[in-house]
């Protein structure tokens, strides 16, 4: 049996790179100025995070298949306008990162209710596309999400916390 010998530096480059990669998280740690306020300009695919003084940080967004119109139904393919909060979030959402936003109110609810039709729900703002699973090739793609990237929801998830107003403008 031939034994097969590996160089030293192989060897610890190889380790060292194992090593590092298990230090990569997705979960960021934040240490600015609070985020007071969320603002989604959808006309634009704008995302905009608010300090008390300054605007903290804006990411382009892709919404959902038919993002015109503020979201009436489940499976409209809208995403909702109006102001809602920021109400939970997602550790091991599927597409990667979370945070959830409180649409349907209860003005939505009566809504769709008084159609005979479910609101829908479950809208967050989240990472992806998820490659082989989800359109690439298309911007709005979501059922009603607010799209951004990977690396821009783990910002947004160290940044945003639970109770943020946001506002949806058309």
């Amino acid at each position: 049996m031939k034994t097969i010998r590996f160089p030293r530096r192989a060897v610890l480059l190889g380790g060292l790179a194992a090593f590092l990669s298990g230090c990569a998280s997705k979960f960021r740690s934040y240490g600015g100025p609070e985020v007071t306020r969320v603002r989604l300009y959808k006309g634009q695919r704008l995302l905009v995070l608010d300090g008390a003084d300054r605007v903290l940080q804006t990411y382009p967004v892709g919404l959902g298949f038919a993002p015109e119109g503020h979201k009436q139904f489940e499976g409209d393919g809208r995403t909702p306008e109006g102001t809602y909060i920021v109400d939970k979030r997602n550790p091991e959402s599927t597409y990667h990162l979370s945070v959830g936003i409180s649409y349907p109110n209860e003005v939505d609810i009566a809504f769709a209710e008084a159609q005979g039709l479910s609101p829908g729900g479950d809208i967050f703002i989240h990472g992806g596309p998820r490659p082989g699973i989800d359109p690439t090739d298309v911007r709005d793609w979501t059922a009603g999400c607010i799209a951004v990237t990977d690396r821009q929801i783990e910002d947004i998830y160290a940044m945003v916390k639970d109770g943020t107003p946001i506002h949806i403008f058309a």
